[in-house]
């Protein structure tokens, strides 16, 4: 990949910050970046043909549905989902396992019944359990990691004989990077009469994710973690699933019929779409799919890959380094740790001292970083405007981080 080039789609990274120095980004596992091409396709939006969608008749309306809905086949596709229906617009990850715990988990979960879920997830893949739970007298089990930072395998299958009825995994580790084994864990679950849900935030921007393919009954993620805007997510859901499932929210556009007496939903996928949705940022959704398809997700893994296997390579350099999950081969672009005697918190302001963006803290993995004796850590992640470059900066910044400490 050319990323010199690449790196100039996107008009933050011109910017320097603190005194002149260039921005080296390293959040991209918290939110991307976002190139022209997205920018320019909300802005049009907003100039050219501002109206809501599925309710007025005249051209601006029109053209605002057209547009709306093109995003939808367009990411549908994005994902390998051959059915655009089955493609729910939400506002982000953590609302669209929200949205499953609240109807389906709801209406078809009852005393004592069993959710597994894991100890590398984040918080938005737990807090929903556990407040569901609450609810209904549930049961939540967790599967282990290993020292590596993998899922224990064998754990998972063992509590699989407990006969879950919701088996709910990240595909992408948001601190270890450790990549999960989505399809056979899907498998498991179904050979156990459980349905799935995966947590996609960080696999979707770096992966080509095949979602028919692995057969997930249930799969989330977000547009701004693979350059598209804020405020929108997809929830992705079988089609049997979502015709079974009550409504989420109540009001416009989710109904077909409304009465003194009560009223009927719509069909899918407007039947979960209630009110006037994020019209531009599905806009700007679909501009992002565009823009990650005309590099092709092959190469950018590949290249993140390469960034990962360098950086693997390059930090244990640091004195007092730990670096935190598994080895190159079976992680993303995402890379924690902890350094001897500093606190991740003073390692970040150090680094943005130099103009290096990491994110310290516990990453919305609380239990995570419990289970691993950790108070925070220190993450660096990595995507496609990333070079070798940036790595070598990261690396002078924490030998500058070092300096100051000792």
């Amino acid at each position: 990949m050319n990323v010199v080039k690449i790196k100039k789609d996107f008009p933050i990274l011109e910017r320097t910050i603190h005194d002149g120095k260039c921005l080296v980004y390293l959040d991209s596992a918290a939110t991307s970046q976002k190139p022209r091409s997205i920018i320019q396709a909300m802005d049009n939006y907003y100039n050219k043909y501002n109206a809501n969608v599925h309710r007025g008749i005249h051209l601006l309306a029109e053209e605002a549905t057209q547009m709306y809905e093109l995003a939808r086949k367009k990411i549908a596709a994005f994902v390998g989902v051959k059915d655009s229906s089955q493609i729910i617009f939400t506002r982000n990850t953590t609302e669209s396992i929200n949205l499953i715990a609240r109807t389906w988990g709801w209406k078809y979960l009852n005393e004592g019944d069993v959710i597994l879920t894991t100890e590398m997830e984040h918080h938005s893949n737990i807090v929903p359990w556990f407040t569901l739970a609450k609810e209904r007298k549930l049961i939540v089990k967790f599967i282990k990691i290993t020292n590596e930072g993998k899922l224990n395998q064998k754990h998972y299958q063992n509590l699989l004989e407990l006969k879950p009825k919701i088996v709910a995994f990240t595909h992408i580790s948001n601190v270890l990077g450790t990549i999960n084994p989505a399809k056979k864990m899907i498998e498991l679950a179904h050979q156990a009469g459980a349905i799935t849900v995966v947590d996609g935030a960080q696999s979707v921007p770096h992966l080509s994710v095949r979602i028919d393919d692995l057969g997930a009954d249930f799969y989330a993620f977000s547009a701004h973690k693979m350059c598209g805007p804020t405020g929108i997510g997809i929830l992705f859901g079988k089609k049997e699933l979502l015709e079974k499932m009550p409504s989420f929210l109540g009001g416009g556009d989710m109904i077909k019929k409304v009465t003194f007496d009560g009223f009927s939903t719509n069909s899918i996928p407007y039947k979960f779409e209630a009110g006037t949705p994020a019209i531009a940022q599905a806009i700007g959704f679909g501009a992002a799919v565009d823009y990650l398809s005309s590099i092709g997700m092959e190469r950018i893994f590949a290249h993140e890959k390469t960034l990962i296997k360098y950086a693997m390579e390059s930090l244990p350099d640091i004195p007092g380094i730990k670096i935190i999950g598994p080895s190159a081969e079976d992680r993303g672009g995402v890379i924690s740790f902890t350094i001897d005697q500093i606190h991740p918190h003073d390692v970040a302001q150090i680094l943005d001292e130099s103009g290096i963006a990491v994110r310290a803290g516990h990453h919305c993995a609380m239990p995570l970083h419990e289970k691993l004796h950790l108070i925070a850590s220190t993450r660096a992640s990595f995507y496609l405007y990333n070079t070798k470059d940036d790595i070598d900066e990261l690396k002078m910044g924490l030998l500058r981080v070092h300096k100051v400490f000792n």
